[in-house]
């Protein structure tokens, strides 16, 4: 399953699949693109592996927090480019995977890396609480 995503650089729509390895980059301005897709039941063990670290942000349509943390995860995805995948699920459309990550409260963040969970953040952290939290693996590996 693709998802497109538009190149923050000159605006182009790209459709990008999941892959294992390397990151997307547009397919006109080369550019790297910030790496931000919806997954379901089917396509989640696709998605969560990557060849960077992957943020599982498990929200739903009526949760207000869920919409805070929705925008600050576009911006670190644009901002890490090349370092990070963010992969959105709907609780309320995908119950199983809620219940795989025991998702009792969402916002739920579930930091993912060769497919398995390293850390996980409960609730809407302000932008830079998150991305001080997050900072071990949105620096480039040495």
């Amino acid at each position: 399953m693709a998802s497109l995503i538009v190149c923050p650089h000159c605006g182009r729509k790209n459709r990008v699949g999941p892959s294992a390895e390397g990151t997307p980059r547009c397919g006109n301005c080369h550019n790297l693109l910030p790496w931000v897709v919806d997954a379901d039941e089917q396509s989640f063990e696709a998605e969560v592996h990557a060849s960077v670290p992957v943020v599982v942000d498990l929200w739903a349509e009526w949760c207000g927090p869920c919409r805070m943390v929705s925008p600050v995860l576009q911006e670190l995805a644009t901002e890490h480019a090349g370092h990070l995948k963010v992969v959105k699920v709907d609780v309320d459309a995908n119950p199983k995977l809620a219940q795989r990550f025991d998702a009792m409260s969402i916002p739920l963040l579930v930091v993912m890396r060769d497919g398995e969970e390293v850390d996980r953040v409960v609730g809407a952290l302000p932008r830079r609480q998150l991305e001080q939290r997050l900072s071990p693996v949105l620096e480039p590996a040495a």
